[in-house]
């Protein structure tokens, strides 16, 4: 079955990003209105957000007066969108392989960084095409190979106690948060799928960690642990060294934070691609 191994991944990262929604949501504010921009709502009746997630874009279109139709690979996340968004129909798919087309014609076809873990890109733009109409917009954004401070930040520690490659970075060009981390190959993948007039612009994007008016430290501290690598590290490392082992690489982990605060304040830049596209059919 296409993409098992992202449907596995995205069983238990779903449930951690669940749990982290509000700081995601936080974090990312410049680039969702961005992407919406992007986008442009104006006009739009029907909108398809690929690796939906929680909800967020769906909010957006909803909002806007878009009728707004969700998919996604990960149970717990669509369920969550479905609490979120009652008005939006939601459905639990893989957009690769799944019927698309069923769900109605979209004129906006937009995606949060959610389509960068297939298996075979080419075959699932071409698939996301037969779910739009004809003149159909396509807007996303997805992370360029330069990023690393998105995903490594306050991870240091964990790696310090781990073996060198026992906790892989992202693989440019491979499944996964940078899978279209190089120019070169999202041209090529929406040249294959028939996608038209395609624009491919690097942004650099402000990332406030500073929830509800805190310095961002345990913001950022608890997407850390909650992801892929803090999960792994936590698994690994905590049987080794028993509870107050573990807590004292933690506590790094946040006095790191701390040192990297800018301002009073935890922020990054975010370094992204902005992509839109045409449905000449």
């Amino acid at each position: 079955m296409a993409n098992e191994a992202m449907r596995d991944n995205w069983a238990v990262g779903g449930e951690a990003w669940v749990r982290n929604e509000r700081i995601f949501d936080h974090v990312f504010t410049d680039i969702t209105a961005t992407l919406i921009a992007a986008a442009d709502l104006r006009g739009a009746a029907r909108l398809l957000d690929v690796g939906c997630g929680t909800g967020t874009l769906l909010t957006r279109a909803v909002d806007a007066g878009v009728a707004a139709v969700g998919v996604d690979i990960s149970e717990p996340m669509v369920t969550a969108a479905r609490a979120r968004v009652p008005e939006a129909e939601v459905v639990l798919a893989d957009a690769q392989e799944a019927d698309l087309a069923a769900l109605g014609p979209a004129d906006r076809i937009v995606s949060r960084f959610g389509v960068m873990f297939f298996d075979d890109p080419a075959a699932a733009f071409t698939n996301i095409r037969r779910a739009a109409a004809p003149g159909a917009r396509l807007a996303f954004v997805c992370w360029r190979a330069d990023e690393t401070e998105m995903f490594e930040l306050g991870l240091a520690p964990l790696r310090e106690h781990l073996p060198d490659g026992a906790l892989p970075a992202p693989q440019v060009g491979a499944p996964g948060p940078v899978g279209f981390g190089e120019r070169a190959r999202i041209e090529e993948v929406l040249r294959r799928a028939g996608w038209a007039d395609a624009t491919i612009e690097a942004a650099d994007v402000p990332c406030d960690y500073g929830i509800d008016g805190t310095d961002g430290v345990d913001a950022r501290l608890a997407v850390a642990l909650a992801g892929s690598v803090g999960r792994a590290a936590r698994a690994a490392l905590e049987p080794e060294l028993g509870q107050a082992g573990w807590d004292a690489i933690v506590e790094q982990m946040r006095a790191d934070l701390v040192a990297r605060r800018t301002g009073g304040t935890l922020q990054l830049t975010a370094h992204i691609w902005l992509v839109t596209a045409q449905n000449p059919a």
